[in-house]
């Protein structure tokens, strides 16, 4: 799989899926300032579509009380994973 960088990833995650569609909404480093860490999440599975993966990373963002995250890395290939650290 080939390695992107951080910006990229959030970039193609945040440009392809609207965050109003999760519960958990996706927030930069500086708004993340403000907010207290609870922890970091990662997908499990591989998916074709970011959009796919930012519904995974929102989804466990929620089931850990977060309200907010941040994409921290991802790699993108023939499937793509995240992982992010979660605030709330």
């Amino acid at each position: 799989m080939k390695k992107i960088s951080v910006t990229m990833i959030a970039l193609a995650l945040t440009s392809v899926v609207c965050s109003s569609a999760f519960a958990a909404k996706e927030i930069t480093k500086e708004e993340a300032k403000q907010y207290e860490k609870v922890g970091e999440v990662s997908t499990i599975n591989e998916h074709s579509a970011p959009s796919d993966a930012m519904k995974e990373i929102s989804q466990k963002a929620d089931e850990m009380g977060g309200k907010y995250f941040v994409i921290t890395s991802g790699t993108e290939g023939h499937k793509i994973r995240g992982t992010a650290t979660v605030y709330k």
